[in-house]
């Protein structure tokens, strides 16, 4: 549990051991495979009369926790690689370390008054791509990636950690 890894984790000697252990997968490209395997459990959602549609169920995909934690920091270590060698574009702010949602409004309305200033009408379009991730090309991704300059290494990593993963039905 969170509450466990947690308590764990302020200790400074144990925080060391896992940081040298994700580094470690970086180093040696490769993402464990006891990590690559979540548990799918299917819960029906509450307060419905019948339960004969697939749309009155809620599937919940459960990782390891300490597989969780790994993931958090190799994410961490990809994004300050990604925005050290500017391969996230200016205007990409959701998730990322330092922005907020108080900068994406700062930048919405500095955009809308320049363009009123021209007198211009400004309009825009939200849209959330969350679920585009498991859809996308894999060995497109990696091309893309390889051709922006990702460290070999990082490369190597995410490559690996992209294949070869599992879902349990519980």
């Amino acid at each position: 549990m969170w509450s466990h890894v947690k308590s764990i984790i302020r200790n400074k000697d144990y925080i060391c051991k896992f940081i040298n252990i994700t580094n470690a997968c970086i180093n040696l490209e490769y993402w464990l495979s006891h990590f690559k395997t979540s548990i799918m459990v299917v819960i029906s959602k509450p307060n419905k009369a019948t339960f004969n549609s697939p749309k009155l169920y809620c599937p919940i995909v459960l990782l390891n926790t300490i597989g969780k934690l790994f993931k958090k920091m190799i994410g961490e270590h990809l994004q300050f690689h990604m925005i050290l060698n500017n391969f996230i574009h200016p205007s990409q702010l959701k998730g990322l370390k330092q922005r907020s949602i108080l900068d994406i409004g700062i930048i919405l309305t500095h955009i809308i008054r320049s363009e009123w200033f021209k007198n211009l009408t400004t309009s825009t379009l939200v849209f959330d791509i969350t679920q585009f991730f498991p859809s996308l090309n894999h060995q497109l991704l990696s091309l893309i990636l390889d051709k922006v300059g990702l460290n070999h290494k990082i490369l190597t990593f995410f490559k690996n950690y992209l294949v070869g993963r599992k879902t349990k039905y519980l």
